[in-house]
């Protein structure tokens, strides 16, 4: 459960293990008051009412005027997509990985990968963690940064008909629905962006500062990545993130190639850069122990090569070179000399990151997925539906 803010300084407070979280601050503390948080970490009801209603308003407005059939095409389907499903994926993310980001601090600690003289220190992190993550500051700067990119969006040229604010085609559109987007919904789904970007690079400090501590790595550990394997589940549950951010780039170009704006081979270079900007952000936390597990694995083979080596010499004596008393079948001998050699291999293949490819595929799949609806644009689905028919039919 997640406790209150923490006052301590850094540098002589100290946090309880059990206050590690990303949630926090105004926003959380508002919907909470208002019933939207259940069980202080699950805020998808949170999510829902700062997608939903902002999206209801603005089509009511819309209707009001007349035009509400304007705000029903693919022109403005990033707007659309914003409020209706980035919005909530914002929160929804939040709330799975909350909870694994404490089973992850809890799992370290009870394991011994964070030995008792280093608990101290884990406090503190924490409790720095968990005082900038609940500061009013932060959301201040997010709510500074939204208000400034909505100003000077249109100087930017962002992707998308509905990323920046264009007076004469709002007026001509749907004045009020229009002004509505422009100046709430807009500001505030990028407010929400940033406080996300916010809470990603307090997660970077936070496992930066970890790696740097005197950890106690078992290179010989089952998960391959000296106790830190769940680490890559941590990571996993951002695949939400990961969504969201790719299904608003595509939202956003099919705004523009649908009304003409930008021609389609442009979404290749686009997502290329998504892809790798996704694989940074949520790859780069487990590479941060790279050096230390590194470290841990080339000490590990020198002190199992050295094991290795009395028991073989030893193994040899009895077996080998002299006509042992006791029978060779059934001998346990056998079984700790193939068991400490399933222990060097274990050695010899550890990761110097704590993720597999499973990892990398599941955010390879969170970035693609949204782009596949755009490839329509240039292959409709009748021509691949007529084209697939031929190839089978051999016609």
């Amino acid at each position: 459960m997640m406790t209150s803010f923490i006052s301590a300084s850094p540098t002589t407070g100290s946090g309880s293990l059990d206050d590690f979280s990303l949630l926090g601050g105004p926003l959380h503390r508002l919907g909470a008051r208002f019933g939207l948080v259940r069980g202080q970490d699950n805020t998808i009801a949170l999510g829902l009412a700062l997608g939903w209603l902002p999206w209801l308003v603005m089509i009511a407005l819309a209707m009001v005027e007349g035009v509400g059939d304007k705000l029903f095409s693919l022109s403005v389907i990033a707007g659309h997509v914003r409020l209706l499903i980035v919005i909530p994926l914002f929160f929804l993310c939040e709330t799975s990985v909350d909870a694994k980001l404490r089973e992850f601090i809890g799992l370290i600690v009870r394991s011994g990968v964070v030995p008792a003289d280093q608990s101290p220190l884990l406090e503190n992190e924490i409790a720095r963690t968990v005082r900038w993550k609940d500061s009013w500051f932060s959301d201040a700067v997010c709510v500074l940064a939204a208000v400034a990119l909505s100003i000077f969006a249109g100087q930017l040229h962002i992707s998308g008909r509905t990323s920046s604010f264009d007076p004469g085609r709002v007026i001509g559109d749907a004045p009020l629905a229009g002004l509505w987007y422009w100046i709430v919904c807009l500001p505030l789904f990028r407010f929400l962006m940033f406080r996300w970007l916010w809470r990603i690079a307090l997660w970077w400090g936070f496992v930066w500062r970890l790696s740097r501590m005197d950890l106690r790595l078992v290179p010989a550990h089952p998960d391959g990545a000296g106790g830190l394997g769940y680490l890559e589940v941590v990571q996993m549950h951002f695949a939400a993130l990961v969504f969201s951010i790719s299904i608003v780039v595509a939202a956003s170009f099919a705004e523009e190639i649908s009304t003409g704006r930008t021609v389609f081979e442009v979404i290749y270079p686009a997502l290329a850069i998504t892809i790798f900007v996704d694989l940074v952000l949520f790859l780069g936390p487990p590479c941060l122990f790279a050096f230390k597990l590194r470290t841990a694995q080339e000490k590990a083979l020198s002190d199992y090569s050295e094991l290795a080596a009395r028991y073989v010499n030893a193994f040899e004596k009895k077996w080998l070179n002299t006509t042992p008393d006791e029978p060779l079948l059934g001998t346990p001998d056998l079984q700790s000399l193939a068991d400490l050699g399933n222990s060097m291999a274990v050695v010899r293949n550890m990761r110097w990151a704590p993720f597999s490819t499973r990892l990398v595929i599941s955010i390879l799949g969170a970035s693609l997925a949204p782009m596949l609806p755009l490839f329509l644009f240039k292959y409709p689905a009748a021509a691949l539906v007529e084209a697939l028919f031929k190839k089978l039919a051999g016609l």
